[in-house]
């Protein structure tokens, strides 16, 4: 069954009831399944909290807590994995993007070695601890790492599908995770494949493409609202940032009037410019971004809240879509709730 179809399917209780919660905690177990199975894989972890009753405690030889110090845990993760082990390194996503940013670049993804960094707290999900944890530039500074694969699951169930598939895919893979439990995308398994993105609903008048928990959720509630206006929407999820799905890009220049983005990440360098990058190389046609404004948000609030101050919502998607359509329309959306 496709993504598409479970949109209409009954619902998979078993499913649902499986993988409610938040994403980082369905990591945590899967990752303990996977490594009872495997005795190479090893969890390598900065006081992120969380580990200590579960995986220590059923694995302490296959465990170590490096503390709160990023750079010495990539460096220790990239000698575990030239020794052959498999390790899973853990921290929030702007620590491992911005404060250990060269041990990233130069000891994991230089050298090309099997690290899975698995970062919590991406976006705005930190939102309540203020600027110092907002993760918004994290997607930009990923996709100019060599040899680097980079997963952001829609929801906790995709989440097993995603560090499932990163256990045993050759070199450095990166997956981005939220804090808090978020709507549920995916009624039931599927077919999960790095790079290949996932077609939520079909569409021919446009096309928009999401990334994040929240960003495809709005995506598909904007999908519902602009089909009372007669327009057909089809939905992406784009869990894999790099490598891109280019065909499923190129599918969508052909066959839509144009692309709509979304994340949670700012307009520069995420998702909006990658799919830029693409269809404006193969394919040109009208692509909007919805993303977080250019800007320093310093506030604190929810995730919801800061998102919808830095300009990421339902009803911004369905504006975009139809300025898209119709690019006279003067009643454009503010970038910015002030």
């Amino acid at each position: 069954m496709t993504a598409a179809e479970q949109r209409t399917a009954p619902v998979d209780d078993s499913w649902q009831e499986l993988y409610t919660g938040a994403a980082r905690d369905v990591y945590r177990r899967t990752l303990l399944e996977l490594a009872h199975g495997d005795d190479r894989i090893f969890c390598v972890d900065s006081d992120t909290g969380g580990f200590e009753d579960g995986f220590a405690a059923e694995l302490p030889a296959q465990y170590v807590n490096v503390g709160i110090a990023e750079a010495n845990l990539f460096g220790m993760s990239a000698g575990l994995a030239a020794a052959g082990l498999i390790p899973f390194a853990h921290t929030m996503s702007t620590f491992a993007t911005t404060r250990a940013c060269e041990q990233l670049k130069l000891d994991v993804a230089g050298n090309n070695l099997p690290v899975r960094v698995v970062a919590t707290h991406g976006g705005l999900s930190a939102g309540h601890y203020g600027p110092s944890h907002h993760a918004l530039q994290d997607l930009a500074i990923l996709r100019t790492l060599p040899h680097l694969t980079v997963l952001v699951p829609a929801d906790a169930g995709e989440t097993a599908l995603a560090v499932r598939a990163a256990a045993h895919h050759p070199g450095p893979v990166y997956i981005r995770l939220g804090r808090n439990a978020t709507p549920q995308v995916h009624r039931e398994p599927y077919d999960f494949r790095i790079g290949a993105s996932v077609q939520l609903a079909d569409g021919d008048d446009v096309t928009v493409v999401a990334t994040g928990p929240l960003p495809v959720h709005y995506a598909l509630v904007a999908r519902d609202l602009l089909a009372t206006r007669g327009v057909s929407v089809r939905v992406v999820n784009m869990h894999t940032i790099k490598p891109l799905d280019r065909a499923a890009l190129l599918r969508a220049a052909r066959e839509t009037a144009g692309i709509v983005t979304v994340e949670d990440h700012v307009v520069v360098g995420g998702l909006g410019g990658a799919v830029s990058e693409v269809v404006t190389a193969e394919h040109p046609c009208r692509v909007r971004r919805v993303g977080v404004a250019e800007g320093y948000l310093d506030t604190v609030g929810n995730e919801r809240e800061l998102l919808e101050d830095g300009g990421v919502t339902a009803d911004r998607v369905v504006a975009e879509t139809l300025t898209l359509l119709d690019p006279a329309r003067t009643d454009k959306p503010n970038t910015r709730r002030r």
